[in-house]
């Protein structure tokens, strides 16, 4: 499970520094001002070995002290950008890359603590948590990372006109989809969709009756359509990426913690409903209303 998360992580790094080096618009699109190319470069090797050599090693055997290794790797470089960006007033992308970056490694080293159940199961409390944890998650990935990615390849961040009906209606949807969805955590679920703040009952109805994880599908779709409505590629990568990550590193932690939590219930639940496509028409045999 996080043999592939470190593994994945070491294939983005090697993908990153080939791009750095074959394209020159990818290259100064994480590039500080007044911070020379030689000084950048110079993280290479460090990168490669620190970083991406250690997570391969790491996915392969799963010893601690590697995983500790490379988060301290990621948290130097980060703290390295971080004070350039403070310094230069720019690189803005590197930074937040970086970043995140260093927060999907603090996720791997300390991923069983952050799923707990909700302290508190009443609708207005939950729903009040669960809009704030909207606004600061809309904001963040539909908005702030899609104008900094197209700022930092020199795109504007125009709505391209002949894209404008189809990328809206599409958003409406895909967004009815994710509130629908926080609705029924809160209402049926006790709970909000945040890991550290989840729900304290297996939620089986709303949307969940068709398909398990319509909130990472809402969240994709929303992604899918701001790269439509800005006419670019640059965002629908950033989407991608972040739906591999979420495949293939967040859902099979996230569903060991459900099944270890909710037992044969979400077992017999996970092999009636797909991951990604609606079971129409059938839904979820044991819904709980």
């Amino acid at each position: 499970m996080k043999g592939t998360a470190y593994l994945l992580q070491a294939t983005l790094i090697s993908l990153w520094w080939i791009g750095l080096l074959i394209s020159q618009d990818f290259y100064k699109a994480f590039q500080f001002p007044d911070i020379g190319k030689m000084a950048f470069n110079s993280f290479l090797l460090p990168d490669l070995t620190v970083v991406a050599l250690l997570s391969i090693f790491r996915a392969y055997r799963e010893k601690e002290e590697l995983s500790f290794i490379i988060l301290g790797g990621f948290a130097f470089a980060t703290l390295y950008c971080i004070n350039a960006t403070l310094l230069t007033k720019g690189g803005f992308l590197a930074t937040t890359v970086m970043i995140l970056g260093l927060c999907y490694n603090l996720f791997l080293v300390y991923e069983k603590r952050l799923f707990r159940k909700s302290k508190t199961n009443g609708p207005f409390v939950n729903g009040l948590k669960t809009i704030l944890q909207i606004i600061c998650v809309w904001t963040i990935t539909l908005l702030v990372f899609p104008v900094l990615i197209l700022q930092s390849f020199g795109e504007m961040p125009v709505i391209v006109a002949e894209n404008q009906l189809v990328g809206l209606l599409l958003f409406a949807l895909f967004s009815f989809l994710g509130l629908y969805s926080a609705y029924t955590m809160v209402i049926r679920g006790g709970g909000t969709p945040l890991p550290l703040d989840q729900t304290q009952k297996l939620v089986l109805s709303g949307p969940y009756r068709y398909v398990r994880n319509p909130m990472a599908i809402a969240g994709i779709g929303q992604g899918i359509c701001i790269s439509i409505l800005f006419g670019s590629i640059h965002v629908l990568v950033y989407t991608l990426i972040g739906a591999t990550l979420w495949q293939l590193v967040v859902r099979p932690i996230e569903e060991k913690d459900m099944l270890q939590r909710f037992g044969s219930e979400y077992e017999a639940y996970r092999k009636e409903i797909k991951c990604w496509f609606p079971t129409i028409g059938v839904g979820h045999k044991n819904e709980i209303e």
